[in-house]
């Protein structure tokens, strides 16, 4: 059986659900109305593994055996809707409040228009320009720098959580921090990182967890964008590593430095990435150019690595 959602019309505290957009193994977001009429998304959590609402709006574990699993896991995504809700930059989205009802928790965020990086590359199967590249991944990295800044890791970085709005800039969505958290101790609970896109260490070596982790998926992303399809999952490549260089793959399609990279990006070992954004953008910034060439850093050195200023 599934979860049952909360029915259009449904009041919760001063929102008014007006349907649901979107549902995962961790929870469920609606679209909904504040008491001033502007439209919002809220994100309910409920993991399918650990409760069931079969009718009502209370929220129960299915079995004596969840109750702590489920009551840990809320703690966690109370605590990051606390800590997001810190964080107010243009490339992250905005956590406008969060709360408890229902026996669960609520986290309602602004709503945005436009589609997501993964609907994109679905809509140009054929190719994907550089300088579009360049544009969404300058947003990405300013965003992830501002959340590592505030002490917090994604850990689920991929295209269809990258958000596209209507004027072409690009916000973070779904954060999965509280989602790996609760993977990692003894549950029913399925593993909710996504191959292709998760770092060796989220598999096998969740205490290495750091920065680094969000930049393999910043790599992956990319690497998604050139190929349509994401790399060969990590856990797969410590077995037997068939991803060949994107600098071999597209090499003359894209500038070299983009294709570098991607490869730098995804190394299996994370002492051998990006150890910060910040490392990332002061490398990439002093790379040479090549004359002639729409390169990833040539033409935005000033534009992609503008420092953010810590508020």
């Amino acid at each position: 059986m599934t979860n049952q959602a909360l029915p259009p019309g449904y009041q919760l505290l001063n929102y008014r659900i007006d349907k649901q957009i979107s549902r995962g193994g961790f929870s469920i977001v609606y679209r909904a109305n504040d008491e001033q009429g502007n439209v919002v998304a809220i994100k309910e959590y409920l993991p399918a593994a650990l409760v069931l609402r079969s009718e009502g709006d209370i929220v129960r574990a299915s079995s004596v055996e969840n109750v702590t699993s489920f009551r840990y896991g809320m703690k966690c995504f109370f605590e990051e809707g606390r800590a997001l809700a810190k964080i107010n930059h243009p490339n992250v989205v905005r956590v406008l409040n969060f709360f408890r009802a229902n026996e669960t928790v609520y986290m309602v965020m602004r709503y945005e228009r436009g589609r997501t990086l993964q609907q994109q590359i679905q809509a140009k199967q054929d190719h994907i320009s550089e300088r579009f590249l360049r544009r969404v991944f300058t947003h990405l990295l300013n965003g992830l720098r501002e959340v590592h800044t505030h002490k917090l890791l994604h850990l689920d970085i991929k295209p269809a959580n990258i958000y596209l709005r209507a004027d072409g800039t690009a916000v973070l969505l779904d954060f999965g921090a509280a989602r790996q958290t609760l993977t990692h101790l003894k549950t029913k609970l399925a593993p909710m990182y996504t191959p292709g896109f998760a770092a060796p260490e989220q598999y096998r070596d969740p205490d290495r967890l750091g920065p680094w982790t969000d930049i393999y998926g910043v790599g992956a992303s990319i690497f998604a964008c050139l190929a349509a399809f994401a790399p060969q999952s990590a856990d797969s490549r410590v077995e037997e590593d068939h991803l060949a260089p994107a600098r071999k793959i597209w090499a003359g399609q894209y500038s070299d430095e983009l294709l570098d990279v991607i490869d730098w990006c995804l190394k299996l070992d994370p002492n051998q990435r990006p150890q910060s954004v910040f490392a990332l953008q002061k490398i990439i910034r002093d790379l040479p150019g090549g004359a002639g060439k729409l390169t990833f850093l040539g033409n935005l050195r000033k534009a992609l690595f503008t420092p953010i200023k810590v508020r």
